[in-house]
């Protein structure tokens, strides 16, 4: 991958730069006027892109939103699982805010199907993760402090009884009377 990637000339993908082809295409339909499912599919098979991906969120080609296919040979197959074994990645359809705004989103995948967060979403997930570490911890110290008051308390309730007893030995001696005895 060139140090410089993502400079303006690098947002198309060249072979002859990267060596290689891409192991995975993903087009998104937005009309008909791409032939993604014609001239697209063989054009990326004779390349040796490994696996094409199809999102047609709006239905243009196809009432299946996502189509996946496999390079197998020279000819793509369509796959019956969103997994791309030789990438270690999947895709799925998911449901939520993306940048502001709530639809369906074509996201990666781990293999049991759970979109892997975005940068944004691992950072609120840090946030409130030390959200929720600070609250523990100042659980903890409110523990502590309650723990603390409650062995002062007992302290001084031992020191009151010490010195009630010595105030009964006291008034024992002045009758005459040895407390030490049994």
């Amino acid at each position: 991958i060139a140090d410089n990637f993502w400079e303006k000339k690098h947002r198309s993908y060249f072979l002859w730069e990267f060596g290689k082809p891409p192991d995975v295409v993903i087009e998104i339909v937005s009309n008909r006027a791409g032939n993604e499912l014609g001239s697209k599919l063989t054009d990326y098979a004779n390349i040796g892109v490994k696996y094409y991906i199809v999102y047609d969120p709006s239905g243009q080609l196809s009432r299946t939103p996502l189509q996946v296919y496999e390079l197998q040979g020279r000819f793509y197959t369509a796959m019956n699982t969103n997994w791309l074994t030789q990438v270690g990645l999947g895709v799925t359809l998911w449901q939520g805010t993306f940048e502001g705004k709530e639809d369906e989103w074509l996201r990666w995948c781990d293999q049991d199907g759970n979109a892997i967060p975005t940068g944004a979403e691992k950072a609120q997930q840090a946030r409130l993760q030390t959200e929720q570490e600070r609250q523990r911890a100042q659980q903890e110290h409110e523990r502590a402090q309650q723990e603390h008051e409650r062995a002062d308390r007992a302290q001084a309730q031992l020191e009151q009884e010490r010195r009630r007893t010595e105030q009964l030995a006291e008034q024992l001696r002045a009758l005459g009377i040895d407390p030490n005895l049994e």
